[in-house]
């Protein structure tokens, strides 16, 4: 089982709960038993275009994250590894900022939840149905980011899902072109677990403790990961680990049995093909 997580969130990017402290989240890896966490929080924009409330930290608080990190570090040592680092989206003309927020921290992530369209209009996925073209670009963005060496890891490949009802012929060309450049650059891939959280153990907004077959009947309704997205991912070298993508209370603690619903998901022939990585 993996023994370290690279993406957690705080209260700072606004959509986390607000009464879960960094602190909670390292005790919660301890208990655990994880021997190394990253917190990547959504990263600050020195220059502002996602406009949305509550979906980032503001770049003000960079500061303030940075140096709680730090403390942790220091206060937990010995315990756990803790490092520092950010969830990214690239996007062109940003470059030299993601470069700096790289240079700043540990490990960033890259979790594409939007580009920019022909008119550098921001098109957010999730909120409208968007084009072959606009799912083609988001492709294109992830790799010009890896070609770049901008992030560690591609967390949620398979986002793009979101608003596409059926995994055919334009969907299978991303998945390639996106395991294609992951093998290429040598840029692990995530399989994200928080969409999985949101539709069993915290259906409604509420936490619960159902027994976990009762939660596999609820993984209909999951999104990604996507089985299809992976079944392509199994034919490539790359390397593949799992993203608890916590935000909430009680997330952390179920790890393992996210694990299994994500496996029950993508299917045991798919996982067994799969190079899951080690520490690294």
């Amino acid at each position: 089982m993996q023994t370290f997580n690279y993406h957690s969130h705080t209260y700072r990017c606004g959509h986390a709960d607000l009464d879960m402290t960094d602190e909670d989240y390292v005790k919660d890896y301890i208990k655990m038993e994880f021997k190394r966490m990253a917190f990547t929080d959504h990263c600050p924009e020195k220059n502002e275009i996602d406009k949305r409330n509550n979906m980032r930290m503001k770049y003000s608080k960079r500061k303030e994250y940075l140096e709680n990190i730090q403390a942790l570090k220091e206060k937990y040592a010995g315990q756990i590894e803790i490092q520092s680092g950010y969830e990214i989206e690239y996007l062109p003309g940003e470059e030299e900022n993601l470069k700096e927020l790289k240079e700043e921290t540990d490990k960033l992530i890259l979790g594409q939840h939007f580009i920019y369209d022909d008119n550098k209009q921001l098109i957010i996925f999730g909120k409208h149905d968007f084009s072959d073209k606009e799912l083609l670009r988001y492709a294109e963005y992830i790799e010009q980011a890896m070609k770049l060496k901008l992030p560690d890891i591609i967390a949620h490949p398979d986002f793009c899902m979101l608003k596409r009802k059926t995994f055919g012929e334009i969907e299978a060309k991303v998945a390639h072109l996106i395991c294609k450049a992951a093998e290429k650059y040598g840029v692990p891939l995530e399989i994200n677990l928080n969409n999985i959280f949101k539709y069993t153990y915290y259906e409604k907004g509420v936490l619960n403790h159902n027994p976990i077959e009762e939660q596999k009947k609820k993984l209909q309704k999951v999104v990604y990961p996507c089985k299809d997205f992976w079944k392509i991912a199994s034919e490539y070298d790359i390397h593949v680990l799992y993203g608890i993508d916590a935000h909430h209370k009680g997330e952390v603690v179920l790890f393992k049995e996210l694990v299994e619903l994500a496996n029950e998901i993508i299917g045991k022939d798919v996982i067994e093909k799969l190079n899951f990585i080690d520490i690294k």
